[in-house]
């Protein structure tokens, strides 16, 4: 499968939205730094009809708040099992497993990414998760990888010209 295809994209958190530090205080207080430019990925690709959504192996905090500050409204975190998450995503929107691009950088995300139409790593994932992946980004995690993968799909779907003009207006 390929890019042009894709109606749902499935992010992994820690090392794809995150650089996969955990920050925390003397009281346990967890942080996270998510990049803007990820974001801004993000809504162009809901704004072009793409729905988008998360499945994280830990539970944090911050991830909902982002999700939430980003209309992601599909969330699953503390998912150990991401195939049988990916299962009922899949349920709950309609979309085919060959409709989907997953972004994985972890060993936990390979059952996911040998299933979807797109999967896709950032630069800093582990060796077998860019052996799998039909786009290794030069981005790492947390540094704009999720914007470089939206901005492909949106070419290969021939959408983001329109985008752009739109700004050039």
């Amino acid at each position: 499968m390929s890019a042009e295809s894709v109606k749902l994209v499935i992010l992994d958190v820690d090392g794809v939205l995150t650089d996969g530090g955990i920050y925390l205080d003397a009281q346990g207080q967890e942080f996270k730094r998510f990049n803007v430019y990820d974001g801004t990925g993000i809504k162009y690709l809901q704004r072009s009809g793409i729905t988008i959504a998360i499945i994280s192996g830990r539970y944090s905090e911050p991830t909902a708040i982002r999700a939430k500050q980003l209309d992601i409204n599909i969330v699953h975190q503390k998912s150990l099992n991401k195939l049988e998450t990916l299962q009922e995503i899949l349920h709950k929107t309609g979309v085919r497993e060959e409709e989907v691009a997953y972004i994985g950088d972890d060993l936990i995300d390979l059952p996911v990414l040998r299933r979807v139409g797109f999967p896709i790593a950032p630069a800093n994932a582990r060796p077998e998760v860019k052996q799998v992946a039909m786009l290794v980004t030069k981005a790492a995690g947390g540094s704009g990888a999720v914007r470089e993968a939206a901005e492909h799909i949106l070419r290969a779907q021939g959408r983001w010209a329109g985008l752009v003009e739109r700004y050039l207006r």
